[in-house]
């Protein structure tokens, strides 16, 4: 049985926390497999995070940051970017994953998050124009990315949430540069999915896929991220 780790502080009270579980069962059994999981705080994993994630199969940092340990869940991150391990990051995970891959990649070592750290010299994530919601939104996929792969299309259709903080443009072209590669857009231009060209799956979004549970949809991504899993 392949296992997954949900890197997050869990809060009952955050939808979000409550689909994931849900939508990763409905994956599994979509796919007939069975899938454990685990949920792992953020400052389990400030020190020692390479030994606790050895036995992990895949991992996914969830939405709800601040996390209580920011170093914590860049660490989660940082070991499956380095280790090849299936990686989805949504919301505020997509927001650690590009602070990650700007620190330690780039050597941006002030790279920061406008949320956490307002006065930061380095904003790599900023504040976004919309807010979370369930309205429905159009998103143009880069043709020939992961993601455009899994969708089967270059336009799609989600209607599962939209985060507050993003990517700051300036730092986009850095980032793609080096292989970060933007993978959606919205019909505003504002960057809402990016994936690691050069890694199995590591993908991150601004708005939450995992919402689809809660209509019993299988989302095409969450079933992505498990193939990689099992492989």
């Amino acid at each position: 049985m392949s296992k997954i780790g949900l890197i997050g502080d869990f809060d009952a009270e955050v939808a979000a926390h409550v689909a994931i579980p849900l939508a990763i069962q409905l994956a599994s059994n979509d796919l007939g497999c069975q899938m454990e999981m685990e949920w792992i705080p953020t400052n389990s994993l400030e020190n020692g995070f390479e030994q606790k994630l050895a036995s992990f199969q895949g991992l996914w940092t969830v939405p709800a940051s601040p996390y209580k340990s920011m170093q914590g869940a860049l660490n989660g991150i940082r070991f499956a970017r380095e280790h090849n391990v299936p990686f989805l990051g949504t919301c505020g995970g997509f927001q650690h994953m590009i602070i990650e891959f700007a620190r330690n990649v780039l050597e941006l070592s002030e790279a920061d998050h406008a949320e956490e750290n307002p006065t930061s010299s380095l904003m790599l994530v900023a504040p976004l124009t919309c807010s979370v919601s369930e309205k429905t939104h159009t998103f143009k996929l880069t043709p020939g990315s992961k993601t455009a792969d899994i969708y089967g299309d270059v336009e799609i259709v989600e209607q599962y949430g939209i985060c507050n903080y993003g990517l700051n443009h300036e730092f986009a072209p850095l980032l793609e540069n080096a292989g970060m590669r933007i993978a959606g857009v919205d019909t505003d231009g504002e960057t809402r999915i990016m994936e690691l060209i050069n890694h199995p799956f590591f993908i991150g979004t601004l708005f939450q896929p995992e919402r689809s549970a809660f209509k019993n949809n299988v989302h095409p991504l969450i079933k992505a991220f498990l193939q990689k899993v099992i492989q």
